[in-house]
């Protein structure tokens, strides 16, 4: 019986793995959950659930939560902010640490959950991303677990060998990294200004928050999901390859020197990684349809067009920067894409307001937590100034 934390647990990663644990109540038990502001819908999963602790990330709804549990879940302790978070996760009480919170808030938490020696199920690729090295090296000493649970990472991991430890040494000429191109692929670059929020926020087959949705509609997420499969598998920018594969049923491949590429096939569900992470080394059902692969036909490949897409490239360029390009990289995407979701800048100014950070921004070796989140604040601030003073409509 694994006792669970999921931090995140009212986004599309929470709410998928909490399906998946639903179905196993003989494996699985739920010690915590959090949200960032929905706290009714978190309070209906205490209902179901029953866990120890529920936190509220945002400590203004604290009050709220409490007078909805305890209607719905008496028992269970409400903590709320940052340090909530990172009690859940690093709890002794805790095996596992399902880390779905989106953006940089997730950082700290994840970081909490691997020195303190847990399985951590990662979805919060910036964490990675912002604090490649910080984070691998927790895991390392605390003797952790990495499991990463995005759909591509996930299925590379399952076509590495059991024990790999390095590219070289386990014959690895490089990864393919599958993207399923988002919803503008076929799109003129001639209209990509004209862009509108719901435009980029609907995935042709995924279902995931606004954030993940305008990064997967740039490709940025592709960008990132780069960057952290660098640190998750030992691999250089030159060993990773992206391919645009629109149908999502190939999730990433691995080729090898012999010639062979292992790929992993599967419906475009969620639900699929988590369960695999969840139940490692083992395997238990997930809930998904079996792949029909005679309806599905067939599997188209292209080559990602960087021109209509330059955060892929805005990423690539930063992973083979390294140092503090990376944090930057993130922290003003993050806050280009909230000022398109807010309509104060048009689609395609997100990668234009990018570039303009990294161009502007000093370069620092982030080497501590402290350098890391200095870069990340700095980099938000300059990001709003650039904003308001160049690009705000």
């Amino acid at each position: 019986m694994q006792k669970l934390t999921v931090l995140g647990a009212t986004g599309s990663i929470g709410l998928n793995a909490l399906n998946v644990v639903s179905q196993h109540p003989d494996k699985f038990n739920v010690f915590a959950l959090s949200c960032n502001t929905k706290v009714a819908e978190l309070a209906g999963q205490c209902k179901q659930f029953k866990p120890s602790f529920a936190v509220v990330y945002d400590i203004s709804k604290t009050q709220e939560l409490e007078a909805l549990l305890e209607i719905f879940s008496p028992n269970t302790k409400v903590l709320s902010g940052i340090d909530g978070l990172c009690k859940i996760a690093s709890d002794p009480s805790v095996d596992t640490v399902i880390a779905a919170i989106v953006g940089s808030a997730g950082l700290l938490p994840t970081l909490e959950a691997a020195r303190s020696g847990k399985k951590v199920l990662l979805a919060n690729k910036e964490s990675l991303v912002m604090a490649g090295s910080l984070l691998m090296n927790a895991v390392n000493e605390s003797k952790g677990i990495l499991l990463p649970i995005d759909s591509e990472h996930n299925a590379i991991f399952q076509c590495l060998p059991n024990n790999y430890t390095s590219s070289k040494r386990s014959g690895v000429r490089k990864v393919i990294l599958t993207a399923s191109g988002g919803p503008f692929r076929t799109l003129d670059i001639s209209r990509m200004s004209e862009i509108t929020v719901q435009q980029a926020c609907d995935h042709p087959n995924w279902k995931m928050g606004k954030k993940i949705s305008v990064d997967s509609a740039t490709m940025m997420n592709k960008g990132l999901e780069l960057i952290e499969a660098c640190w998750l598998f030992g691999l250089s920018p030159d060993e990773i390859e992206v391919v645009v594969h629109p149908q999502s049923i190939i999730h990433s491949m691995v080729e090898y020197l012999d010639g062979s590429v292992l790929a992993q096939l599967g419906n475009p569900d969620m639900r699929t990684p988590i369960a695999h992470a969840l139940a490692w080394p083992d395997r238990v059902s997930s809930g998904v349809s079996s792949l029909d692969i005679i309806s599905t036909a067939r599997l188209d490949f292209e080559s990602p067009d960087l021109e209509k897409f330059p955060c892929l490239s805005l990423a690539i360029s930063a992973s083979k920067a390294g140092g503090s390009a990376p944090i930057t990289l993130n922290a003003s995407n993050e806050i280009a894409v909230e000022a398109f979701l807010n309509k104060q800048i048009i689609f395609t100014q997100i990668p234009e307001v990018v570039a303009l950070v990294l161009k502007e921004m000093t370069p620092i070796e982030p080497d501590t937590l402290n350098a890391v989140q200095v870069c990340d604040r700095n980099s938000r601030e300059l990001t709003l100034k650039l904003i308001t003073k160049y690009f705000r409509k």
